[in-house]
């Protein structure tokens, strides 16, 4: 099932207990980010507090509610101009706002037993698969249907394990 629109957004709002989302890619071309990704490329200082208001406000909801929101971005150095923006502009809002960002840098490291697709899985039973071209636009989003949890789950646990809290990454 495709997952677009408000179908999309209520994942992410009316989940149970937990969200977790693996990033794989090295850039997303993501259309409402372009003006800002550029004016970061230009040397311009960080938003004002509006930058992703509309994504700190489900992350605070969800917080206050005690749910758990976490991500795991995989990366290699050096850094893409995505990455770099997404340091410096986005990720510490996202903190700021109570999500638990962390890194799993695999610079100078064999491929590790994850997919090379993204994922955001809620609650442990419920997972959808985001789909990129080359460049980082999104071709799709995907609820996968008789999903083989368990996988997802080592996946996750992986990438968990293996990473570091955003604070703490040398970048």
């Amino acid at each position: 099932m495709r997952l677009e629109g408000e179908v999309w957004r209520a994942y992410s709002r009316d989940f149970k207990r937990s969200a977790f989302r693996l990033e794989t890619q090295p850039t997303y071309t993501m259309p409402d980010e372009v003006d800002e990704v550029r004016r970061f490329l230009a040397g311009e200082l960080s938003p004002p507090e509006g930058h992703n208001a509309r994504w700190h406000e489900t992350v605070r909801a969800n917080v206050k509610a005690g749910k758990s929101m976490t991500r795991v971005r995989v990366m290699r150095q050096p850094l893409t101009d995505y990455q770099r923006y997404g340091f410096a502009w986005s990720v510490p809002g996202n903190i700021a706002a109570g999500e638990d960002i962390r890194v799993l840098d695999l610079t100078g490291k064999p491929l590790p037993p994850l997919p090379t697709f993204d994922f955001w899985l809620w609650d442990e039973e419920i997972v959808a698969r985001l789909d990129y071209h080359m460049d980082g636009t999104q071709i799709g989003r995907e609820l996968v249907e008789d999903a083989d949890l368990g996988r997802y789950l080592e996946w996750r646990d992986y990438a968990l394990a293996h990473s570091v809290p955003f604070q703490e990454y040398q970048h």
